[in-house]
């Protein structure tokens, strides 16, 4: 089965991006590639590329890179289908749509009512920007949704991490952090967690840019709690206020 598909992002980043400016006369600084050992600017005809061995490189020219890239296909190759709950959402990486292309929308409709119905992910390949990627293709309403994965060994195991070993959580501590996490429970609504520190910075930067007096908030200095049930009780009190408040509104 061949359903003819363009690839467009999922994601919009809306990050607050800053230049960098000289404070003696607001221009712009320029980046300037400077030989580390001579300390003169170079050229981009006389930069190459390497890859460190032991204490030296090896170099690489841009026609071996080529010869080595994967073979330019516009296909998605399926491979498999599972489960989405056997993947770790560790393994996921950037999300992107697949909209059909003209004349594919009557196959691009079976494909995706197919996958809901069977309720399966497919596990895929393909080549995008001379890279290959590894991606989880899945029915999202009436679309379709590709996401980008890291490779097995692209993913840190648990068994190279450092964890602590402290003595175990008591009883009535394991009930607590429960009834809180029962307390905070609710259905998914990703409008709830709106970007509030973006929302702060553009505010401070807008009033800045208007010459208003802004007024920078005072910092709050975390503390770690002397007792762990009091804070377990301090929190699901809490939780539970917010709660009732919400209930009331």
């Amino acid at each position: 089965m061949n359903v003819p598909v363009r690839v467009v992002s999922a994601q919009r980043p809306r990050d607050v991006r800053f230049h960098q400016l000289h404070d003696a006369d607001g221009a712009r600084i320029q980046y300037r590639k400077v030989c580390s050992a001579e300390g003169e600017e170079v050229s981009p005809d006389h930069i190459v590329k390497g890859w460190p061995v032991g204490e030296g490189f090896v170099t690489v020219t841009d026609e071996e890179l080529e010869a080595l890239d994967p073979e330019a296909t516009d296909a998605i190759e399926i491979q498999d289908f599972v489960d989405l709950s056997e993947i770790d959402p560790l393994y996921f990486e950037k999300a992107y749509w697949l909209v059909p292309d003209k004349g594919a929308g009557k196959a691009y409709r079976l494909l995706v009512e197919a996958m809901r119905k069977a309720g399966r992910v497919a596990i895929a390949r393909v080549v995008m920007r001379g890279k290959e990627h590894l991606v989880a293709v899945r029915a999202v309403g009436d679309a379709l949704a590709m996401e980008t994965m890291l490779h097995a060994d692209e993913v840190v195991p648990q068994a190279d991490l450092e964890l602590a070993e402290p003595a175990p959580p008591g009883p009535r501590e394991v009930e607590m952090a429960g009834q809180l996490i029962d307390a905070l429970t609710t259905t998914f609504d990703p409008g709830r967690y709106p970007d509030e520190h973006r929302a702060r910075l553009l505010a401070y930067l807008e009033g800045k840019a208007e010459g208003r007096e802004v007024v920078l908030p005072p910092k709050v200095q975390a503390r770690r709690p002397a007792d762990l049930a009091d804070a377990l009780q301090k929190s699901l009190e809490a939780a539970r206020r917010r709660g009732s408040e919400e209930a009331s509104a």
